[in-house]
């Protein structure tokens, strides 16, 4: 007997992707707030997926790939983005009751989005030590802090290329050498980022206000603060010296 074609649902597992939200019979958004960052973190994945073969291209001298996926990244950045605007939906007193069922779940343990920074070379020493997490979770962190990030081997493309004054290059008015387009093209990944904590900055404090956020955080003073968080400062800082 043939062995029937797969189908869409099949490709996709929609049996068991969409078996993933939650409810609550008692607060009608929760099936949207739930589902909503579940929908983030299979960006996040998206984000990661395209980040490892970014840092091997690089590994590799393979600089047109590299940018080609860190331009996939800023993309899906820009979804984000967009997709916060969706949770100011949510009322402040739908919130407030559906943050009852929350207990210390918080984003702020989101896994895949600290793999990210530490991908992208931003690596906290208390990371681990911060973050509540399952130990197959702490595991992949820890593989994180210990792999090269983004940021190392770009730092060992310029020494491979003779450490080429970035000041330099990047007086060019059309910058055209493949260390200042990849470069780039990493800025854009780090503002991308930076736009979404900015704009998650805005939607929490329409939703709660000045309250503490969950998981322990003193909630919009904190994610403020991480706007400030660069993955590569010294990209920034050297247009300073134009």
């Amino acid at each position: 007997m043939a062995v029937p074609e797969p189908t869409y649902g099949d490709f996709l597992r929609l049996d068991s992707l969409l078996s993933l939200p939650r409810e609550s019979p008692d607060v009608h958004d929760a099936h949207f707030f739930f589902t909503v960052h579940q929908a983030f973190e299979l960006l996040f994945k998206i984000i990661l997926y395209e980040l490892d073969a970014t840092v091997a291209a690089v590994a590799a001298d393979d600089i047109a790939v590299a940018v080609h996926c860190l331009r996939r990244v800023r993309s899906v950045e820009d979804v984000m983005v967009e997709q916060v605007a969706t949770l100011e939906t949510i009322s402040p007193g739908s919130y407030a009751l559906m943050r009852r069922t929350l207990g210390g779940a918080s984003g702020l343990q989101s896994v895949q989005f600290r793999e990210i920074e530490c991908l992208s070379g931003l690596k906290r020493k208390n990371l681990l030590a911060t973050l509540r997490m399952s130990g197959a979770e702490r595991r992949r962190l820890e593989r994180r802090l210990a792999e090269p990030s983004l940021w190392d081997e770009f730092q060992r493309l310029r020494a491979r290329r003779g450490n080429p004054d970035l000041v330099k290059l990047y007086r060019s008015k059309v910058p055209v050498d493949e260390v200042t387009v990849l470069a780039e093209a990493m800025l854009d990944h780090d503002e991308g980022i930076t736009m979404w904590r900015a704009r998650h900055v805005l939607m929490v404090e329409r939703v709660i206000g000045n309250s503490a956020g969950t998981g322990g955080s003193s909630g919009v003073s904190y994610l403020r603060a991480t706007c400030e968080r660069h993955f590569f400062p010294e990209l920034w800082e050297l247009r300073a010296e134009l």
